[in-house]
Order: structure tokens, then sequence, then C-alpha cells
């Protein structure tokens, strides 16, 4: 399995605080059957920077550390990036970083809103021809009030990425609700575990995808599991395996049409 979000790296924001917790998370990572793993420090938090060139050099670090320790577990550069005014350049500066070395950049959104000009932050990154990740939209109280907002940043060209907390109830019920209606409704593209902690908040990528599989069908969880590898490899992803998904999404993009004009 491959995990496009974490929290691994040592000591540079709210996930592993040293080396012993980072071993800790790889050995629990590679007992989950996770092979591939993207660490994604927090940036532009506010509270936390971690420069590309920093990210690179410390999961090198870890990489070395990891083999020392014969820990069958590889893990890749990333940034788990906040919305903010100067993305595009630092983007530009060299900043930032995709997942694992793919066209692909994991986004975050404040908890509280959509920030204005997504869309349109959506579409620049194309040009740059990079593709947007957003993380965790089920946490986003504007998201959870109404879905086709996020159906219409999915329409600018995101993916939406659950957490498997979200989906196994570790954020409460109404998340974990809303967590499975965005998967229903055909909003998420890829499920990861955001883990940060052994105890508090482990991977649990296996349970998610049987989770997965019980309630939506196998061909869902096969969906979800090859769309990590084909999103880390930069090829397209899978096609939703059931129509019934997307013909619920046309007829939420065509309401939302009407009410727009």
């Amino acid at each position: 399995m491959i995990d496009i979000h974490s929290h691994i790296l040592p000591g540079v924001d709210d996930g592993a605080a040293d080396w012993e917790e980072t071993l800790a998370l790889a050995r629990a990572a590679a007992s989950d059957g996770i092979r591939t793993i993207v660490a994604t420090p927090h940036h532009a938090n506010p509270k936390y920077w971690n420069y590309a060139s920093e990210v690179k050099e410390l999961t090198a670090q870890v990489n070395e550390r990891l083999t020392a320790e014969g820990i069958e577990l590889t893990v890749l550069p990333g940034q788990e990036i906040r919305v903010y005014d100067e993305l595009l350049e630092a983007w530009s500066r060299g900043e930032l970083l995709t997942l694992g070395g793919s066209d692909c950049v994991l986004l975050e959104m404040p908890s509280s809103s959509i920030p204005k000009g997504m869309a349109e932050l959506i579409h620049e990154l194309r040009i740059l021809g990079l593709r947007t990740i957003i993380a965790h939209p089920e946490r986003n109280r504007e998201v959870a009030r109404d879905p086709r907002l996020l159906a219409e940043l999915v329409d600018a060209g995101a993916y939406g990425q659950v957490t498997t907390h979200s989906l196994l109830g570790g954020f409460g019920r109404q998340i974990e609700r809303v967590a499975w209606q965005l998967c229903q409704k055909g909003l998420i593209h890829v499920v990861s575990s955001d883990a940060h902690h052994i105890e508090r908040r482990n991977f649990r990528l296996r349970e998610a995808y049987e989770k997965i599989e019980k309630e939506l069908g196998v061909s869902w969880r096969v969906y979800f599991e090859r769309n990590a590898e084909q999103l880390i490899s930069g090829h397209p992803l899978e096609n939703m395996p059931e129509a019934k998904v997307k013909e619920t999404l046309k007829i939420w993009r065509k309401i939302s049409n009407i009410f727009r004009h």
C-alpha cells in the first residue's frame, strides 16, 4: 500500500516529535502493509514552515535510518501546503514540493472555510502542469455544510483526499458521516492516513480499506488503492467503478449551475 499523506518526519511539525517517534511510526506503517509513504510536513501553516530543501534533506536522513534499522519502508518527500497568498510565487522560488516528485501538490484549506479564489488557484496550478489534491475536505466546515462546493473544486481539476480516521469515526460522528457522503458522491479520489502519532493518530490504512470494501464494495477499495499508486507515479486516475456515483455527481452539478444562474 501507498500512503500519500503523513507527518513522519521528526521534530518539524505536530507529527513525530523526535527520531524515536519517527521510527515507531515507520514500524507501524510497515506493520500495516504500507511500503511507500510520502512525508508531508505542514508548510505555511502558519505555525510551521518546512521548505523544500529542508524536507528533502531530512527525508534522505530518515531513509538512511530506516535502512539501518531494517524497516522495509520507503519515505518520499512532500508537503501539506496551507493555501496562502504567495503560494504561486513560492512555487516559482522552489520552496514547494510535489508528492514524491510527482505532478501532484497536497493543499490544505482552513477548517472553517474555502479560501476565496480556490478554483482559480487550482486552474493556475494546472497551467503549471500540477494537479491539486485537497487534504481532508471532510473536515472543512463549508464542505460539510454543502458538498456541492467541493464538487465545484473537483470540476476545476482538483482531487479529494479523505483521511482514514474520518472514515473510521476518529474525529466524531459528524465528520465520519460527511466523509462517507463525499465518497458516495464521487468527490473523494484517494485515501490516506494523515498519521501524526503512534497512539493518538496512527495509520489505520488497511482497516479503512477493509471498511470501504464492506460499505462500498471491492471495486471501490481497488479504485482508491490504485489511485494512490497512480498519483505518485504521475499517471491518470482510475475510472470510478460505479456509474451510479457518476450520475449523482452530474445531477449535483446541474443543480449547482441552476442556483448560480
